[in-house]
């Protein structure tokens, strides 16, 4: 039961003291931290919109390509 006890309270003591290291250590406050997470995810999304317009534009002249019969607009992808 002692060993127990000792566990918890380490563990405890540990858990305090990195959670106090990690507050003052912290490169910035939290809510900065948020505002540049969410503007990289921001742009992320928009990079990712934007690529799925030009795949979807290309796609479209492959097909209209292929409809007409022209081999040569339509590319092989292995």
């Amino acid at each position: 039961m002692r060993k127990v006890v000792n566990f918890l309270a380490g563990f405890l003591v540990g858990a305090l003291t990195g959670a106090a290291a990690g507050l003052l250590l912290a490169p910035e406050a939290g809510s900065q931290l948020q505002k540049r997470i969410q503007a990289r995810v921001d742009e992320l999304i928009e990079e990712g919109r934007k690529a799925a317009v030009d795949r979807q534009a290309e796609l479209e002249a492959q097909l209209e390509a292929f409809r007409r019969g022209d081999s040569a607009g339509v590319e092989s992808e292995v």
